[in-house]
């Protein structure tokens, strides 16, 4: 990572996280509420049978509810667990509710541990981002672990970002390793790449 790319994104990921904290609670449920809608359209047009998503933290993008909705219509949901190595296991979890803290602080659900090359059987991937731009370049938090995971990945399904209405920008900060995504869903919308 270039100094000069590096310290614009550490700077942008401060702000976000700031704006993230201080949005209001009747935002926050509109938002959900949104997300929720847009990500069953996306699962419905797709005819997925499985998918990966994250199991979201607090200040970021309710995905839980859209959770609740795929276990609910039979759909397998893998999870991603973070690994010291920089790679990512996956679970399988129907419990919602039964969580552990993963190595960074955010929520992981409990469940058998599948090896990295179980996401290759899903139909979707769901993946965090701090910003997408225009044409699809995600800009994560900065680990790196779904980069490492798609760029690994000989045959990849559609990968749909979560982010606020204000996070889809004109462009983010990105280098080589970074991987763009298919689409982004929004609370205003679902943009395909």
């Amino acid at each position: 990572m270039t100094d000069e790319v590096g310290d614009a994104k550490r700077a942008l990921r401060r702000e976000l996280r700031t704006r993230r904290r201080n949005m209001g609670d009747a935002a926050l449920a509109e938002s959900t509420e949104r997300l929720t809608a847009h990500l069953t359209t996306v699962a419905l047009e797709l005819g997925v049978k499985s998918i990966s998503a994250y199991l979201s933290a607090e200040h970021e993008p309710n995905t839980r509810p859209f959770l609740n909705w795929a276990n609910g219509q039979g759909i397998r949901v893998l999870f991603p667990i973070t690994r010291a190595d920089g790679l990512l296991d996956w679970t399988l979890s129907t419990d919602f509710e039964t969580e552990t803290e993963g190595l960074f602080g955010l929520p992981e659900p409990v469940g058998e541990i599948l090896s990295p090359m179980a996401i290759n059987d899903v139909d979707l991937i769901v993946v965090p981002a701090a910003q997408i731009d225009h044409t699809g370049m995600r800009m994560g938090w900065g680990k790196g672990y779904f980069d490492k995971t798609l760029g690994s990945m000989a045959r990849r399904p559609p990968v749909y970002a979560v982010v606020f209405d204000s996070e889809y920008v004109e462009s983010v900060p990105s280098e080589r390793h970074d991987q763009p995504v298919d689409g982004v869903v929004t609370p205003s919308g679902v943009h395909t790449f």
